[in-house]
């Protein structure tokens, strides 16, 4: 039995080859005008690919790092001014949440919840050690025994800080895996090993899991010290406390959040008269939040992009133009050989399409790369926008469409006796 190979060409109608062709065929033949427009539309697609490419990896790590957080934790934190009116104006208490009031807190609010006092010291410290020094990027943050938790990392080696350390005040650490490729590469385990944070010794416990970067820094840089050792050390009296708070139970029906802010207000002394002095940032309002803001990069991203592809079509449109200008004669012996006025019309604006859809591939192309090579730059991962390649193609054909229509329109309305003497 003889196989039956099918013409994979058959699939595609003949008319519509013909047209390709005679439209690949007129690009090379008018190569510099055809490949400057090319061009133009490529860097129009490249734009809106490459910073939409760029926000989403970013916004994809930044949502991924609060994730990582659940959407459920809050956190209390000092509130520098009120706002009444438009009117803006100092709280009443000072803006600082000392640690005695964070302590209070903590030892009193249910059980229903895991609690944490933290503070950031310096996020630009350079840790040592023996003469090994990271890059000044380290964050130091003073926690207690919850924070790891609250923050949902987990221990990688060692251990954690415990509630001995802040009773003993001890000089203990926990550090990311920045710190640990920085100062112990190649040197085994660095557990039971000494740093030097802004001159004092920490023997390092524990090594947190990696954790990857979040607003385009690492997440690993970091070294946790007790909250009790850091304040003989590096904290004045005006130093101010965050409170985090991960409820155990949600969804029981408590009111986590309104139960922190009443105990809160208790702490802080205020009548019921009193203007709140503290803030609580949920981590759902901030997701809402972020989500807003990068709403806006992307529809700035967008009009830009639109901005460029506009120029490009006003191009293509002026070289279509010239293209019926310069082929008048052609146009005429194809009428004269039986082409109707609709497959003139087909033909340019086929060409039209055939330029936008080509400087569409190669704008997607270099978009993708920049857009990524940025995401990359900013710690975050490699992503294929599909949504925005698609959009750009889509965006192309209808570049292309609007403007060849008039020149294709104006071909077909071409006499073909005035085409033949045009020469």
């Amino acid at each position: 039995m003889e196989e039956q190979v099918v013409d994979k060409k058959l699939w595609v109608s003949p008319l519509v080859r013909e047209n390709v062709s005679v439209a690949l065929k007129s690009i090379r033949s008018n190569r510099l005008r055809s490949l400057l427009t090319i061009a133009i539309i490529a860097v129009g697609i490249m734009s809106l690919v490459g910073i939409l490419t760029a926000t989403e990896a970013l916004k994809r790590e930044v949502f991924t790092s609060f994730e990582k957080f659940g959407t459920t934790t809050f956190t209390i934190s000092p509130n520098y001014y009120s706002m009444e009116g438009g009117t803006r104006s100092r709280v009443r208490n000072t803006r600082a949440i000392t640690y005695n009031q964070a302590r209070t807190f903590k030892e009193n609010f249910g059980t229903g919840a895991l609690v944490s006092v933290y503070t950031i010291i310096n996020s630009n410290v350079a840790v040592k050690h023996e003469g090994t020094s990271t890059n000044p990027t380290v964050r130091v943050i003073a926690a207690d025994e919850n924070y790891l938790k609250f923050r949902n990392t987990g221990v990688a080696q060692g251990r954690g800080i415990s509630e001995n350390d802040l009773l003993s005040a001890a000089f203990v650490c926990v550090v990311g895996n920045g710190v640990v490729n920085s100062l112990f590469r190649g040197m085994g385990t660095p557990i039971g090993k000494i740093i030097s944070v802004q001159g004092v010794k920490f023997e390092v416990i524990g090594v947190m899991e990696q954790m990857g970067s979040a607003f385009g820094g690492s997440a690993d840089n970091q070294v946790i010290i007790p909250t009790t050792s850091a304040r003989a050390y590096f904290m004045g009296e005006n130093t101010s406390f965050s409170i985090g708070v991960m409820p155990q139970a949600f969804g029981n029906g408590t009111d986590y959040q309104g139960e922190a802010e009443q105990l809160m207000r208790s702490v802080r002394r205020l009548s019921p008269i009193d203007e709140t002095d503290f803030r609580i940032n949920s981590s759902e309002a901030m997701i809402s939040e972020l989500n807003e803001i990068m709403g806006v990069i992307t529809l700035v991203s967008a009009v830009i992009g639109l901005i460029t592809l506009l120029g490009a079509a006003v191009g293509l449109m002026n070289i279509m133009l010239v293209s019926v200008k310069e082929r008048t004669r052609e146009i005429g012996t194809r009428k004269a050989l039986g082409a109707s006025a609709k497959i003139i019309k087909a033909q340019f604006l086929y060409e039209s399409v055939v330029i936008s859809q080509i400087g569409c591939a190669a704008g997607v192309v270099l978009g993708m790369a920049a857009g990524n090579l940025v995401a990359i730059a900013m710690s975050a991962s490699f992503i294929i926008p599909w949504k925005w390649i698609f959009s750009a193609i889509a965006v192309c054909l209808v570049v292309g469409i609007a403007s060849g229509y008039l020149p294709a329109v104006r071909a077909s309305r071409l006499d073909p006796i005035e085409a033949l003497r045009y020469e």
